[in-house]
């Protein structure tokens, strides 16, 4: 007769199974669309409706569902942004051995999954620009939906004929700002919001050059272009140091366009220690610490800025200019 202790394990061994199964497909998701990238774009975006929402009537602040709305959009147009140049790549994934792993191109995953899970964040994004207007009679996030998801896809396409896909990629992630600001006050929007449209381009644009640094002989095998495989990586990483340089002025002039203090400025002091740092760590003749400046550094830009501008906004302190 078995005991008590054999039978619940062996009924929880199918559970257990499961649950890993279940596990390891969520893991192979969040490797192909890099769920923790969001960690770049969404902290600019809710700068952008905390800064849009002090024009917001009474509140002075965004609504609790315009913020959880706006993380949703955010998100799903990643996930659209994402499958989609895994997609269109896969080919090309295969034949870099840094990328032969993902899931697409080691067979983890399928395209007929891949091109599912794109139709479901697609309509996931259009029905939160929806809700923008079903709660609060702004049409502008459902009408612009359809030409912000072509711009996001057709990025996956530029490195095949220019080599400032680098800025093209910046500026698709910087419509985050802009989108989020016209989702909660369309009325308000300004040079602020273009200012940080600007500053995210450049910041994401440089960062993007030196991450490319990696794969300088795979895109001249492929006859892919990039800056570092037109210019080198020397020259290439003086292209990201300029990026930086002109995302660091822009977030300064943003202090005075937008009426932020010195909380805010703190933050891009911050910032830019940390872009310094960045270009600092990654050497044309030293490429080993990419990833520590690609994941960890900008992490910590996007989050640290992020928190004290809200910080600045949500303390009402006096502005600086």
């Amino acid at each position: 007769m078995m005991s008590p202790r054999h039978e619940k394990a062996e009924t929880a061994g199918p559970a257990l199974a499961r649950r890993d199964s279940l596990w390891a497909r969520l893991r192979t998701w969040s490797e192909m669309i890099k769920f923790q990238h969001s960690v770049f774009a969404l902290p600019f975006a809710l700068m952008a409706t905390f800064l849009a929402g002090r024009s917001v009537e009474e509140l002075g602040r965004p609504h609790g569902v315009q913020i959880v709305l706006i993380v949703v959009c955010m998100v799903a147009a990643r996930s659209v942004a994402m499958t989609f140049n895994r997609i269109v790549d896969a080919a090309l994934d295969a034949r870099n051995p840094r990328t032969a792993g993902r899931p697409l191109p080691s067979g983890a995953l399928t395209l007929a999954a891949a091109w599912g899970f794109l139709a479901l964040a697609v309509v996931t994004f259009g029905l939160g620009c929806f809700a923008f207007y079903g709660f609060y009679a702004n049409p502008w996030p459902m009408l612009f939906a359809g030409p912000v998801l072509v711009y996001l896809c057709a990025y996956s396409y530029t490195k095949r004929f220019t080599r400032w896909s680098h800025l093209i990629l910046g500026s698709a992630i910087a419509l985050s700002p802009v989108g989020a600001w016209v989702a909660i006050h369309p009325a308000s929007l300004g040079w602020p919001a273009l200012l940080l449209l600007g500053a995210v381009t450049f910041w994401i644009g440089g960062f993007d050059i030196i991450y490319a640094c990696q794969d300088i002989e795979i895109d001249r095998r492929d006859g892919l272009h990039s800056l570092p495989a037109r210019l080198g990586p020397a020259r290439a990483l003086l292209m990201a140091r300029l990026c930086h340089v002109l995302t660091v002025a822009l977030l300064v002039a943003l202090a005075a366009a937008a009426g932020l203090g010195w909380v805010y400025l703190a933050g891009v002091a911050v910032a830019a220690v940390l872009l310094a740092a960045e270009n600092r760590v990654v050497k044309a003749d030293d490429l080993s610490k990419v990833n520590l400046a690609f994941f960890t550094i900008n992490g910590l830009v996007s989050i640290l800025l992020c928190v004290l501008t809200l910080t600045d906004i949500l303390t009402d302190r006096p502005p600086v200019f």
